[in-house]
């Protein structure tokens, strides 16, 4: 298949789909702890070099009284990629740099240190070839192991209604990548990590975009779940200041390992986009 434009428009549609029913559900959130919280969304346009039209996206950002900050995004861009980054990204190269890319980015940091913080990001990439990767993890600065199992049992559920080898395979392939090197740590608790589920023809297409989407479900799902679960704990100065040391972690991994930090930065996205990721506050002992 070579024209993949019609598929992208297809799966940005989902992307911004979910994005609002997620922003809906947290607002709901908000609301019921007494907070009249909303996301605020910004649109942006991607600038390109030649100053060829190169698609954008709209941050969303809320801070309220549960969600401490937490940011979804929506982006669709397309253009070319510098010369060698392309040849470290699937079907590209020096002599074919061209991409599309549509995809969801979530990340969530809870004020209380009870409720663990959260990633999602879905995503459609077309290059020489065309493929869907993305996923989810659980991030808490004070493991709780009942919202740990009940998160990766509701990704599993996702997993084997179409695949049943990808949640071992992808949980395993999240453990992998949410670790941080140079601290010899996990990032949390796991979750599913997949890439290059790639789309050779229409089926393999419907069905990874299927699976896709029933991440997205499997998040929605499981995730506000947890949030209410312990949004009304009390906490100690002490928590507090364990969450601020885990969240430095956090942005340690996401400047240095991150893959999509890098995408962005390397291919002309949105800075505070990009980087909304990053917690708040965080603390270095």
């Amino acid at each position: 298949m070579s024209d993949w434009q019609p598929h992208t428009a297809r799966a940005r549609e989902w992307f911004e789909t979910l994005r609002d029913r997620i922003c809906a559900e947290f607002e709901a959130i908000e609301r019921e702890a007494g907070s009249d919280a909303a996301f605020e969304y910004l649109p942006w346009n991607r600038e390109t070099e030649d100053a060829s039209e190169g698609g954008g996206g709209v941050r969303g950002v809320m801070k309220g009284r549960v969600f401490e900050k937490v940011g979804v995004n929506v982006s669709t861009v397309s253009g070319e990629f510098a010369p060698g980054f392309a040849q470290t990204i699937n079907g590209a190269s020096e002599d074919d740099p061209g991409f599309t890319a549509t995809g969801i980015s979530l990340v969530a940091h809870m004020a209380n240190p009870h409720v663990p913080a959260v990633h999602m990001n879905t995503r459609f990439l077309t290059t020489s070839k065309a493929w869907f990767g993305g996923g989810a993890d659980l991030n808490p600065p004070i493991p709780y192991e009942e919202d740990t199992q009940a998160f990766h049992a509701r990704l599993r559920a996702a997993c084997m209604a179409h695949n049943p080898t990808y949640y071992d395979r992808f949980s395993k392939w999240a453990e992998e990548y949410f670790f941080i090197p140079h601290r010899g740590v996990a990032r949390g608790v796991g979750g599913i990590f997949y890439d290059h589920l790639e789309c050779p023809d229409e089926a393999a297409w419907d069905r990874n975009f299927a699976f896709t989407r029933d991440v997205g479900e499997a998040f929605l799902d499981a995730f506000p779940a947890i949030v209410r679960r312990r949004m009304g704990a009390e906490w100690t100065e002490a928590d507090r200041q364990q969450q601020l040391e885990w969240r430095g972690r956090y942005a340690e991994f996401n400047l240095v390992y991150d893959r999509g930090t890098l995408f962005g930065l390397k291919t002309g996205g949105n800075i505070d986009a990009i980087l909304m990721s990053l917690p708040p506050e965080a603390r270095w002992s």
